[in-house]
């Protein structure tokens, strides 16, 4: 990449475009950073990177030139891929790549790497914590959030890098015949139809992350799931859920948490529900994959107890924020399907009062199940953003007696104030949209911050009564 001409196009907010910049530098080459949004919108600082001279900002808007004339365009993977830049690009024979493609095809180490409609960041991190665990050298990065390109140097052959892979990111490593070698599939549902088109379309970018395994390769695939259980795949597999059919992997008894786990000819028994600070059956779901993974490393057992205990959840998912007013708040914001927002509703008890925060950008999926378990799973709904109206008549057309209290809320901070006049002591009161957060909110992190921001306010409020 010496001297060669590099425009990077979206550089995102969850950091892989910095990372991408900060590699294409170091490389020797030229880089036009190119985004719809303005800095401000990004969050950037174009004068910090003056120093360098080799860098152009072209924020606000595109320029044909920039792709055109380039030797090489790195794509942020949420650019939908018929784009007419993407296109000009295609016409005049310039590559395509990503981040995470420049990563892989740069990385030394071992890759466990995870995909699934939810839990995916969840199960990878779980699996970093048990890498770790187990005193060896582990990565964790790609769709959680952090560009892994400017530790290249530092991550050798005998290393691990655990990486969470979006569809988008798929849709690339897909060319590359990218092959990891553990691959862990959480969960299939219909996702971002708005970007695939269909549902087959979806599938067919996951799968990807299994198609060009071998046999000297693992498929660590869920079990419950009739969907993914039928995925093809070359790798050795290693099942995951709930229920234990005597195959090899990890299948966790949801009602007293203990596990099984064979490999290799091995079992053990697992306390998974002792060892796992984290509620929900999805969460114990999400350990059964990270323990299917880490075994097919080879992480011994006590390494697997050392790593789910340590590992108290990550920003956003099922996240306790505060207890204000006897009232307790959990940050859930990552849930932008409503297969996670439903997880979020079940795992709490039959018995706890729950007032939800929903909704959001429409990404074109049914939401008629979501719209069902509010109605059984919550005493109270505030409806946000561009589902929200869709949201409130398919609640209605559930006919649920009593009707559960909802309002279609205009912004984030009326949605949160009518939450909390809704709640009463004991009550949950939580954020988990079902939806993307696109119409309102820059990112999901973005949303659950002010989520957390909101809630702080109002505990400094409770302690000057």
């Amino acid at each position: 990449l010496q001297g060669k001409r590099v425009t990077l196009m979206g550089v995102g907010t969850f950091g892989g475009g910095i990372g991408a910049l900060r590699f294409l530098l170091d490389q020797g080459a030229h880089v036009t950073v190119t985004d719809l949004r303005p800095a401000e919108e990004l969050g950037l600082s174009p004068s910090e990177w003056e120093s360098c001279g080799r860098v152009t900002w072209r924020l606000g808007g595109h320029d044909q030139r920039d792709f055109h004339g380039a030797d090489l365009v790195v794509v942020n993977p949420a650019v939908p891929t018929d784009s007419p830049y993407l296109q000009i690009a295609r016409r005049h024979g310039v590559p395509l790549t990503t981040e995470l493609a420049l990563f892989w095809q740069n990385n030394r180490a071992r890759v466990i790497a995870v995909t699934g409609t939810n839990g995916k960041s969840t199960t990878a991190a779980m699996i970093h914590a048990i890498l770790r665990a187990a005193g060896w050298t582990a990565w964790l990065g790609g769709n959680i959030g952090r560009s892994l390109l400017t530790e290249l140097p530092d991550i050798e052959h005998h290393h691990w890098v655990v990486l969470e892979v979006s569809s988008f990111q798929l849709e690339h490593l897909d060319r590359l015949r990218a092959r990891p070698d553990v691959a862990v599939v959480t969960n299939f549902s219909p996702n971002h139809l708005d970007r695939h088109g269909t549902v087959d379309a979806y599938r067919c970018a996951k799968q990807a992350l299994l198609r060009w395994q071998t046999e000297t390769d693992v498929s660590v695939l869920n079990q419950d799931d009739p969907d993914v259980a039928g995925w093809p795949t070359a790798g050795r597999r290693v099942w995951f859920g709930l229920f234990d059919t005597g195959r090899e992997g990890v299948f966790v008894d949801q009602d007293s948490g203990l596990a099984v786990a064979r490999w290799a000819g091995q079992e053990h028994t697992l306390a998974l529900g002792q060892w796992l600070a984290l509620p929900g059956r999805h969460n114990l779901q999400n350990a059964a994959a990270a323990v299917g993974a880490a075994r097919a490393a080879g992480v011994p057992i006590e390494a697997v107890r050392l790593g789910l205990q340590s590992f108290g959840g990550l920003p956003h998912r099922l996240q306790f924020v505060a207890e204000v007013d006897g009232r307790r708040f959990y940050n859930d914001s990552l849930a932008t399907t409503p297969e996670s927002a439903i997880a979020a509703l079940q795992a709490f008890p039959p018995s706890q009062p729950i007032v939800l925060l929903a909704g959001g950008s429409d990404k074109g999926v049914d939401l008629g199940g979501f719209a069902e378990a509010i109605v059984r799973h919550a005493k109270a709904v505030a409806l946000m953003g561009q589902t929200g109206e869709p949201l409130a008549r398919l609640m209605d057309a559930c006919r649920a007696s009593p009707p559960v209290r909802r309002a279609v809320c205009s912004h984030f901070e009326q949605a949160f104030q009518w939450a909390v006049q809704r709640s009463q002591p004991g009550d949950v009161v939580l954020l988990s949209p079902g939806c993307a957060s696109y119409d309102w909110f820059r990112s999901f992190a973005e949303r659950g911050e002010r989520f957390a921001e909101l809630v702080r306010r109002l505990e400094r409020r409770a302690a000057r009564r």
